[in-house]
């Protein structure tokens, strides 16, 4: 159960919920403002934003059932609507999204690797900030590192913050990258190698996880699986989707600035999380 912040009419709301909604709305501002800036239309980018954040909750949720606790929900299927107790599986709503997106940007004729390029950022900044609400600890520490957090008398990884401090760098690295890509989709297979990079790192810290071959786990086999894929893709995209000088937008030169925000980011991140537990 995700830690409850407050009651309104009988309804409890989570602070996981609440993150993810503070998460969501980020990186939809965000996309949207790359939208504009790179000159495509707003409209159908902000329609499309939608459909695609319903669809990452839906498969995102399927992904946690099918692989995590099939039998049970199989079971108890009503449970499978209980999202506000948790069980998401972020590789489930990559899938869903990708095969969505794919069939959306064929129907209304859009370039499926420049609407992926002007999300990339916003999925990094929005996943981090969703992080924060999540109560998923790790392994019990070995020796007490200062950071842990104890939770029944145990002192934990925080993997959360491991993870969130981790999508903050990816977010910054994407965002000072956008305005340098080669080719259309480069920043979204950035995007997609960064993230696995990190969810392999933090897996090694996270308990709960179905071992395939300790202390390897099936999250580190979709990571693979996802890493393998956006190289085999960026070898055939980029013979296509090469991006004249004239095409890109005018680069940002607040280097300086993005990193005093991205380090206020981290720091107000980790002090609400530690507050909160």
């Amino acid at each position: 159960m995700t830690v409850p912040l407050f009651n309104i009419g009988g309804f409890t709301i989570y602070l996981f919920g609440i993150m993810i909604a503070i998460g969501v709305g980020t990186g939809y501002i965000l996309a949207l403002k790359e939208a504009k800036r790179k000159g495509l239309d707003v409209d159908k980018v902000s329609e499309f934003l939608v459909y695609l954040i319903i669809v990452g909750i839906i498969g995102g949720r399927l992904g946690f059932v099918l692989t995590y606790r099939p039998y049970f929900f199989l079971t108890h299927p009503l449970e499978i609507l209980k999202i506000h107790d948790g069980g998401m599986a972020i590789h489930g709503s990559l899938v869903a999204g990708i095969l969505f997106s794919i069939w959306y940007v064929r129907k209304y004729k859009l370039n499926f690797w420049k609407i992926a390029d002007l999300a990339a950022p916003g999925l990094a900044i929005g996943q981090a900030i969703g992080r924060i609400g999540c109560d998923i600890f790790g392994y019990a520490m070995a020796r007490p590192w200062p950071w842990g957090i104890k939770v029944n008398g145990q002192l934990l990884h925080p993997v959360q913050v491991y993870e969130f401090l981790l999508d903050y760098i990816m977010f910054f690295v994407l965002w000072r990258k956008r305005d340098k890509i080669k080719y259309n989709g480069q920043l979204f297979i950035i995007y997609v190698i960064f993230f696995n990079i990190n969810r392999s790192i933090v897996e090694f810290f996270r308990a709960g996880n179905p071992m395939i071959l300790p202390p390897f786990t099936i999250a580190h086999l979709a990571s693979a699986i996802f890493i393998a894929a956006a190289l085999i893709a960026a070898h055939y995209i980029k013979k296509y989707n090469t991006i004249e000088k004239d095409e890109m937008p005018v680069q940002s030169k607040k280097g300086f600035l993005d990193i005093v925000v991205v380090v206020l980011l981290m720091a107000i991140s980790t002090v609400f999380f530690y507050y909160i537990h």
